[in-house]
């Protein structure tokens, strides 16, 4: 499916060339090229009614939104987790890795949370990027993402806690298999369940990407952290991550966006022009404890570190608001 109407209107003018003449694709991942944190070339998952690539920008703002702002930080900016080399020797960001027809399905041996688990197997190859690897060698712990795409059949695996094994298999604390040709995006999933993420969503939709910044052109929601989170999720998300019953804290699966107000400087960079814009038109989901307004993203070479952190710092919590939530599930 592709996109044609008032969403990609209001990025034309940060589009390059390529993309303003050829619209992404969403929900259909054949264009992308093989191999670890590759080109999808205008590929996005899901289809283009889905929540992760819907213009929220008109959508009402929740009655709690002040008090819920307040609570991840007024003045705290935003912060990339996510970059070019490494940061203290590991991969600076979630990396990703696109296969074909030819990858080989292996077994996964689930050590936590296998019964909120699919099952697979998963087509994930063993030279695939750990999210916080040391290129240099050397042992490293913290959420250890692997997220694998299959391009011809239109899947998303994700793992947390990955441990490849010698037999070519791997061991992980849970996975999950996302749909990203549907809206049915986890079939198996029942609510309560986790993911590879906390809030039980899709961790590659929301990362930000360099393909897609540098291009001017991000068509969909991104992923952030908080401190402090509420045991309560809103869909998509299935999944809470407290035992804090605070409504003045965020459920996982909230989602904020930049005031529209908000003046986005003409001496920003292109890719933070990007990110900027996509965070007023699409805004981004709270998926996981951590740093407050940490935001997503996926490793490249193209980053330029130092500047995409002085820029996005100077965007607060102050300049957010969350969006009416809908259907709020409390445990």
């Amino acid at each position: 499916m592709r996109i044609g109407q008032a969403a990609l209107a209001a990025f034309v003018a940060y589009a390059s060339p390529a993309l303003a003449a050829d619209d992404p694709v969403f929900g259909d991942m054949k264009a992308a090229d093989v191999g670890q944190g590759v080109d999808l070339n205008g590929a996005v998952p899901f289809p283009a009614d889905n929540p992760w690539n819907t213009d929220i920008s008109g959508e009402p703002v929740d009655p709690r939104s002040d008090a819920i702002i307040a609570s991840i930080g007024l003045d705290t900016g935003v912060h990339p987790d996510f970059g070019s080399g490494t940061y203290q020797g590991g991969i600076l960001g979630i990396p990703y890795f696109v296969v074909g027809k030819k990858q080989a399905d292996v077994k996964i041996k689930f050590r936590a949370y296998g019964d909120q688990s699919d099952k697979g197997p998963y087509p994930i190859p063993r030279k695939a990027d750990i999210e916080g690897e040391r290129p240099k060698g050397g042992s490293f712990g913290g959420d250890r993402h692997v997220l694998v795409i299959d391009k011809a059949a239109n899947r998303l695996y994700e793992l947390y806690r990955a441990f490849p094994r010698d037999d070519g298999g791997w061991n992980a604390d849970s996975g999950a298999i996302f749909h990203l040709d549907s809206n049915d995006v986890r079939p198996t999933a029942k609510p309560g369940w986790t993911s590879a993420d906390a809030a039980g969503l899709p961790i590659f939709p929301g990362l930000a990407r360099y393909e897609e910044a540098a291009a001017g052109l991000i068509p969909h929601a991104l992923r952030f952290t908080v401190s402090r989170s509420r045991r309560a999720y809103v869909p998509p998300a299935t999944h809470w991550a407290s035992s804090d019953d605070d409504p003045d804290l965020p459920p996982m699966g909230m989602r904020v966006r930049l005031k529209a107000g908000f003046a986005i400087p003409n001496g920003f960079s292109r890719e933070t022009r990007a990110i900027l814009k996509a965070l007023k038109t699409y805004g981004m989901f709270v998926a996981d404890n951590g740093s407050d307004w940490y935001l997503s993203g996926a490793p490249d070479k193209g980053w330029r570190n130092d500047r995409l952190i002085s820029e996005l710092r100077q965007v607060r919590g102050r300049d957010f608001e969350v969006v009416r939530m809908q259907g709020i599930v409390t445990p």
